[in-house]
């Protein structure tokens, strides 16, 4: 018994330390500081039919989805591809492009990655910007400033993109907005690559991350905006959300409209150890790591990120702004029952649609559908106010 006692003792010992250790590598891999995008396709070969350009890849969920995508390659160059994904054979799919960046000739072998990020720079998405910066708390910050005409351009549209999304993510949504006449203003915060480096470059998931867009906030409201719109992407809508029901940050926020939103950060970490091929009650073992001070100083946090106030179905009663919502059901990320929850909670203020997509592919997945319902929406908001 006495055997017994001490084997189990021992098991017992190991499988803790063994979640104590797998909770702080999903910790550390959720907030991972950002890093060079990793090129992991690569062109099998390339055709010409009636004088286009068809590049061959093998098939996965994203290469045979229909919708408009990209193809970023190693030297920085693009190539946008047709919707349409062509079998050859049951291991490859073909993408007729439809357009690339100059110079560039796709070849036989060259790495490249697949992106939902159609529009590289303003000037590929048809706009034409000024590169500003934005004083914020840690440092200056790059924003692109698309100058809106009319009588809706002392509206302006402030675009947050997702953690690991670069600042040219938010152009789809940028276009819809210079469509309608608004100002759009394209943020970077702190150690998502392009803005202020600080500590350990680790995101906080947003619970700091505010701060950098609040100062776009005042610097748009010091230039003249009589009004915003946030555009939130992923981890920009949550950003987004605590913008619009702060005390002190709400001041101007008209409507929102976010796109897989992170709505809980507690199942979207459950819901990418799933995505992961780890069983998603390990996310669990990761909260600790990230919510309990001394332990988020270990792996590199400035502090502690507060869960229960990133929480929007816990906060649902606090929602003040007219929000409109994109999801798509194929979200392996944010799962879209979190915005439908959040919907059917706040169906006086919360419109959800919904997508064939992936996660932050609405847009790709129905360009058209997608501009007609951002563009609707926010003109009824516009007539409403």
């Amino acid at each position: 018994m006495r055997t017994l006692g001490v084997a189990a003792w021992t098991l017992g010992t190991s499988a803790t330390a063994c979640g104590i250790g797998l909770g702080a590598l999903i910790a550390r891999k959720l907030t991972a500081p950002v890093f060079p995008r990793s090129f992991d396709l690569v062109i099998r070969d390339v055709e010409i039919t009636d004088g286009e350009r068809v590049v061959v890849l093998d098939r996965n969920r994203q290469t045979s989805a229909r919708g408009t995508y990209s193809l970023l390659f190693a030297d920085g160059g693009w190539a946008q591809l047709a919707a349409e994904a062509v079998d050859r054979g049951s291991s490859r799919v073909a993408r007729v492009v439809t357009q690339s960046s100059t110079g560039l000739t796709p070849s036989i072998g060259d790495p490249v990655a697949w992106s939902g990020i159609f529009f590289t720079t303003p000037a590929a998405a048809g706009l034409a910007a000024q590169d500003v910066h934005i004083s914020t708390p840690v440092g200056s910050a790059p924003a692109s400033l698309i100058r809106g005409e009319g009588e809706n351009a002392s509206t302006w549209a402030i675009h947050i993109h997702g953690m690991g999304s670069p600042r040219s993510g938010p152009l789809r949504g940028a276009r819809v907005a210079s469509s309608l006449g608004l100002t759009s203003l394209i943020v970077s915060y702190r150690n998502d690559g392009e803005g202020p480096y600080t500590r350990s470059g680790r995101s906080m998931l947003g619970a700091e991350e505010v701060d950098d867009v609040d100062s776009a906030l005042r610097y748009a409201l010091e230039h003249g905006a009589q009004r915003i719109v946030l555009f939130g992407w992923s981890m920009g809508a949550e950003i987004a959300l605590q913008l619009a029901t702060h005390a002190t940050r709400q001041i101007g926020v008209s409507a929102m409209v976010l796109e897989s939103p992170v709505l809980d950060w507690i199942a979207t970490i459950r819901a990418n150890c799933r995505r992961a091929g780890i069983p998603a009650a390990a996310g669990v073992l990761a909260v600790p790591w990230l919510s309990i001070a001394p332990l988020a100083r270990v792996i590199g946090l400035a502090g502690r990120i507060p869960f229960h106030t990133l929480n929007w179905i816990a906060r649902a009663r606090e929602l003040t702004t007219p929000t409109l919502i994109l999801h798509g059901s194929r979200d392996d990320s944010a799962p879209l029952h979190v915005s439908r929850d959040l919907a059917k909670l706040r169906p006086d203020i919360v419109h959800l649609e919904q997508f064939e997509s992936a996660h932050t592919m609405t847009w790709n997945s129905d360009p058209q559908r997608w501009d007609a319902i951002v563009a609707s929406w926010l003109t009824q908001q516009f007539d409403e106010i």
